[in-house]
């Protein structure tokens, strides 16, 4: 027998058992197994309605707060680029870069020779100025000179005061002295050079405490005040940081819609440097006795949302008013009371009425959702 005919004989014999199985077993199904029991279904006893497996847990009172998350950049108390009042040449430098320094030390002068001069001779004219007044002042009190006589010397006397305060106030421009406690940077002159009002000598830093300043919404501009505790956190530090408001700006941003609030961190051990890149928790809008379920347990609709409960062995579906959400949860206003059993699983699959079967069941919730 040659090949092509035993190849016929065999797709013919093939044919014939296909059609026989057909007549012959009309009722035989396909099975599907699958691995996921949540989606699996199971009859209810022969052919009964199939049950579905899903979980759920039962609604008990919690604590909700709206978490707003935003950026900032650790700023220091205090800061300011150092420079002269006056313009000369540099005769001292008297810190060294990267120490502390107190409020009212000397950091650097410009020479001041020319007006110590001034004041010398000035001290020395204001000696005789003040014995003259003093003789002309016995003489009226005698009545041996004329009131007009005695002004004239009183105001001599008066004009070389201002000057000496004029020379010292002067003198000081040339001193350059610390306004707080605090850091010194690195210096941007040496000894010897000119400087201007307009040079920059150091920089003076106070890092204890530190500021933390970023932006919230305006909604809610009348939630946070002076007090109110913040968390921050810094790239490459495990631990979260604590901060309290002090200030709040009162004007609103009318392009972001935005207030900007400012923190303080007591940064006590100087841990922390400015200018470090901050994420910003702010903990707003706390509820009490809340109704919060997971987020994906709400169903979206055109007439609005809506939930499933566990009731009786069947689902039910359930429209709910949505309130406060947060990264995970969401608040439900209407719809749902506590001891409910939300389903959280097989949302998709679920139907009004459709027999369910737990597979988990949580009784304790977590009282706090953020």
């Amino acid at each position: 027998m040659s090949i092509n005919k035993k190849f016929r004989l065999s797709v013919t014999a093939l044919a014939i058992l296909v059609m026989a199985g057909i007549i012959f077993f009309p009722k035989l199904k396909p099975v599907l197994f699958h691995g996921d029991k949540a989606n699996q279904t199971v009859s209810a006893g022969g052919g009964g309605p199939q049950r579905l497996f899903a979980s759920g847990y039962v609604l008990v009172p919690t604590k909700m707060f709206e978490v707003r998350k935003s950026t900032s950049s650790l700023l220091p108390d205090e800061e300011v680029e150092m420079s002269f009042e006056t313009s000369g040449k540099v005769v001292g430098i008297y810190f060294e870069e990267g120490t502390r320094v107190k409020k009212g030390d000397l950091l650097a002068k410009i020479n001041d020779r020319p007006l110590q001069a001034q004041l010398l001779k000035l001290k020395a004219q204001i000696k005789l100025s003040e014995e003259k007044e003093f003789r002309q002042r016995q003489l009226l009190e005698s009545d041996a000179i004329s009131r007009e006589s005695y002004d004239q010397v009183a105001t001599e006397l008066q004009s070389l005061q201002a000057d000496i305060m004029l020379i010292e106030a002067r003198i000081s421009e040339t001193e350059m002295r610390a306004p707080f406690d605090g850091i010194v940077g690195l210096r941007m002159i040496s000894e010897g050079a000119f400087a201007t009002t307009q040079t920059k000598i150091v920089r003076l830093v106070k890092i204890s405490p530190l500021k933390i300043e970023f932006s919230i919404p305006e909604r809610y501009a009348g939630e946070v005040t002076p007090g109110f505790p913040i968390k921050f956190a810094i790239d490459g530090i495990s631990k979260e940081f604590d901060a309290v408001v002090y200030a709040v700006d009162p004007k609103i941003d009318i392009n972001t819609r935005t207030i900007v609030v400012r923190a303080l961190y007591p940064n006590k051990n100087e841990e922390l440097k400015p200018g470090r890149y901050a994420s910003v928790t702010t903990l707003l809008s706390q509820i009490e006795n809340a109704v919060s379920i997971p987020t994906e347990a709400v169903i979206p609709e055109m007439e609005g949302e809506k939930v499933f409960i566990y009731r009786n062995g069947k689902a039910e579906q359930v429209r709910v008013v949505t309130g406060l959400r947060t990264e995970s949860h969401i608040q439900i206003k209407e719809g749902l009371n506590f001891g409910d059993t939300l389903l959280t699983t097989a949302i998709l699959q679920l139907r009004q009425g459709l027999p369910v079967q737990l597979d988990t069941l949580v009784t304790n919730q977590n009282l706090t959702n953020k």
